[in-house]
């Protein structure tokens, strides 16, 4: 799977990872969608946390088409809620 991150990087995640970034993303919809702004930024830096930490950065040089593009970093609590609703941006 590859995974973008808007303003960053693109990674190569296992097939065995997308599990785990479903649950992450999930909480994130979760949270969005239960109105918790306080919540909001944990619940993100969680998700791009570890498609950084068990990703491998795919260099300039390739070119791959993106399976899942995630907004950057700075994302906005009310910005999150165009994306992160009902199923979310990562298919299960």
């Amino acid at each position: 799977m590859i995974v973008r991150i808007s303003g960053e990087d693109q990674y190569r995640l296992e097939d065995g990872e997308s599990v785990r970034l479903n649950e992450l993303e999930n909480a994130v919809v979760a949270v969005v969608e239960g109105g918790r702004e306080d919540g909001f930024a944990d619940a993100y830096r969680a998700l791009l946390d570890y498609v950084r930490a068990n990703g491998t950065p795919i260099g300039d040089e390739e070119l791959e088409s993106s399976d899942v593009i995630l907004p950057p970093a700075d994302l906005t609590f009310q910005e999150a809620g165009e994306d992160f609703t009902g199923e979310g941006l990562i298919p299960d």
